[in-house]
């Protein structure tokens, strides 16, 4: 029984905040590290960053007088929440707009939503379903605090309900507020973290019509002695992402790997895939995982461009990167793949069918 991944809307709200956060993040770094911090964000590969938080008067950043980090110290976490509370419904249900314009929402079955910079209880699920007037009996599952990787777990999540129930039609939702976690510090691998992360939402629907990309087998893998390269912990002052600099050499040397290789694609080897939809981590982590599997020069454009775009939306990555693959050309055989909190991959493969 197939699944397929029939369209994708994507969202992000209208404040681009990378090049103020850039200047903001400089004045923090000590003078003997901030020409190394301005080479390392100048080759970082990101053009644009957006945030649900509103510009300051005078159309100023959130750092700037009046906006909502320029206190000391900075927000805490309850306010940050209630940022979240407000804004992440109306960016997923932006996202689902954007889906409906392209595919009947009639007859939705079951609800997937991944959210990892966020708490709210009702939770983000049941807000998205009461403004969209789903049924009471669609069932729903959020999947929380999974990182990067956790649109990877929504979308097998939905391929396993419809393989098991093949009337099922399911909405899946990743939705990432990553700027409300903004921390003043004058660490420069802390502030070159943080300049990774924009807000987004997107929005696929996954049912067993044969149209869009079919998802094939999922993979899971964690590599050794590495849980502690990324975390991200909650704090009294939002929650606080580590990444460290190890992260693309580990992903690089797990990918040299020919065993590592033929369980993230399906057996087929890398030269035979002819869609990589990788999760845009970073430009350092793409370019890890182009050189380990010696892509083609353009195999990872269309992850390359989501991080332009948009920086790193953590869940909603990927499916932004998914979206622009189903408006090119047919794909014989694809791996859907992200990196997240373990150091763990997860992933898919996928497949063109019918239009």
């Amino acid at each position: 029984m197939p699944a397929c991944i029939n369209a994708i809307g994507v969202a992000v709200p209208d404040h681009d905040v990378h090049a103020a956060f850039i200047d903001w993040a400089e004045r923090r770094v000590a003078p003997e590290s901030r020409r190394l911090f301005q080479r390392m964000a100048n080759r970082a590969g990101i053009g644009h960053r957006w945030s649900v938080l509103p510009p300051a008067p005078d159309d100023g950043a959130p750092t700037a007088p009046g906006g909502f980090y320029a206190v000391d110290p900075l927000p805490g976490t309850g306010a940050r929440m209630a940022v979240y509370a407000e804004a992440a419904p109306a960016l997923a249900l932006a996202a689902v707009e954007r889906l409906a314009a392209q595919v009947s929402l009639a007859g939705i079955t079951h609800l997937v939503v991944a959210s990892c910079t966020g708490f709210v209880a009702p939770g983000l699920d049941q807000i998205v379903a009461r403004r969209l007037g789903l049924a009471g009996s669609v069932e729903r599952l959020l999947i929380g605090f999974m990182g990067c990787y956790a649109g990877v777990v929504a979308l097998r999540t939905a391929r396993h309900l419809v393989r098991s129930e093949p009337a099922a039609r399911v909405l899946v939702i990743a939705c990432e507020l990553s700027t409300l976690h903004l921390q003043d510090t004058p660490d420069p691998e802390s502030l070159l973290a943080q300049l990774q992360f924009g807000d987004g939402a997107a929005a696929a629907l996954v049912t067993a019509d044969e149209t869009g990309f079919a998802l094939d087998a999922p993979f899971a893998a964690t590599l050794p002695d590495s849980d502690a390269l990324i975390r991200w912990t909650i704090t009294d002052r939002g929650f606080v992402m580590a990444l460290s600099g190890e992260v693309p050499r580990r992903i690089g040397t797990a990918l040299a790997d020919p065993a590592f290789t033929a369980t993230v694609t399906a057996g087929h080897g890398a030269a035979a895939i002819d869609g990589w939809a990788v999760h845009a981590g970073g430009r350092s982590i793409l370019d890890a995982v182009g050189q380990a599997l010696a892509l083609p020069a353009d195999a990872l454009d269309a992850s390359r461009a989501v991080l332009r775009d948009h920086g790193n939306m953590s869940s909603a990555t990927l499916l932004f990167t998914l979206a622009r693959m189903l408006a090119g050309p047919p794909v014989s055989q694809g791996v859907a793949l992200a990196f997240g909190p373990g150091l763990a991959a997860e992933g898919l493969g996928f497949r063109s069918v019918r239009c």
